[in-house]
């Protein structure tokens, strides 16, 4: 593929499942072309370009950070590794795009925003549920006041998932464990919603591994506002979000951070459902990740260096949270280089 004018030319850093999943929904994507793929394996890193039609594969990351054929970097490496990866793309003056979470620990975070706006380089964390479609008419009817005075938020993520120290997810050193994986999507709709809370309340159990099995969040606010959330690889759960209000509430069915639809709930006199809700479907363009790369590619375009949808300081927000449960809850979060 040849990029075109105003064409931003993408390398991928980290052929890992989800680097997979972005590839095989790129045909969405629209303005970006996948220019290059790197992997610390030259075998790996031709695979996953041989899969997906990409025309370069380099063997080390430092090569796709050379390449002066390419715009801007999404990284999607295990989430200990975002820290040093996002600082090299960075220094390398290239835009870039941090899978989420956005890095394993709160100092990575704020070193990592603290690059960025040093450079003048654009960054944003990946948390495609902010540009999904109905999670975008969410928005837009709480501002209208569809449902009068946002109160409470609910979110929860739960999967059954066996132990297995082998893998990623129960890996200590690799940022396992519900915190990173799954409460960084909870954490985050709750942020989209209320805003960064003011007292955080965090229960949970660990694994042997030294991960997090399950983590409950109560976020508190000192107007009474409030959200609770959970995670768990140890009980599945629909993965549903509720927004309430004085005056009705909405809905994101399963699995809510990558939803097709919005619910929109009245109740009647006696404040209890009242008729029919009224359903927006919004289903997302492909399996959903082109939504984060238009928003990539349009604040590109304005020149723009953060993204007003999902700002550094909403990641560093987040970040916040996460770390305070990982402490509380005695799980060793760590960068490595």
């Amino acid at each position: 593929m040849t990029a075109g004018a105003g064409t931003v030319r993408w390398g991928i850093l980290g052929p890992g499942r989800i680097a997979s999943n972005v590839a095989r929904d790129w045909a969405s994507v629209t303005g970006g072309e996948l220019a290059a793929v790197a992997s610390r394996s030259s075998e790996r890193a031709r695979a996953f370009a041989e899969e997906f039609a990409i025309p370069r594969a380099y063997g080390s990351y430092e090569e796709l950070l050379a390449d002066p054929q390419i715009d801007a970097v999404y990284v999607a490496t295990p989430h200990s590794f975002h820290r040093a990866h996002g600082l090299a793309v960075i220094a390398a003056g290239k835009a870039l795009l941090m899978e989420k979470s956005f890095t394993a620990t709160l100092a990575g975070a704020e070193d990592l925003v603290a690059a960025a706006r040093a450079a003048g380089t654009f960054v944003m964390e990946a948390m495609w549920t902010r540009f999904q479609p109905a999670v975008v008419r969410l928005r837009q009817l709480i501002a209208d006041g569809a449902i009068g005075e946002v109160r409470n938020v609910q979110a929860e993520l739960g999967v059954s998932r066996p132990l297995d120290p082998r893998d990623r997810t129960f890996a200590l050193d690799l940022g396992g464990g519900t915190i990173l994986d799954l409460g960084v999507y909870v954490v985050s709709f709750a942020h989209l919603v209320l805003g960064a809370p003011d007292r955080v309340s965090v229960s949970g159990s660990l694994l042997p591994t030294g991960t997090d099995a399950e983590s409950a969040y109560l976020l508190a606010y000192e107007d009474g506002r409030a959200a609770t959330l959970s995670t768990s690889f140890l009980a599945p759960s629909p993965g549903m979000a509720r927004v309430f209000g004085t005056e009705g509430w909405l809905e994101l069915p399963p699995r809510f951070h990558h939803p097709d639809r919005v619910i929109l709930h009245r109740p009647d006199a006696a404040g209890r459902t009242s008729g029919e809700p009224e359903v927006f479907h919004l289903p997302p363009r492909g399996a959903g990740y082109a939504h984060e790369f238009d928003e990539v590619h349009d604040c590109l375009a304005r020149g723009a260096s953060e993204s007003a949808t999902m700002p550094l300081e909403a990641s560093l927000a987040v970040q916040t949270i996460l770390q305070q449960a990982a402490d509380d809850l005695g799980v060793e979060l760590y960068e490595r280089e």
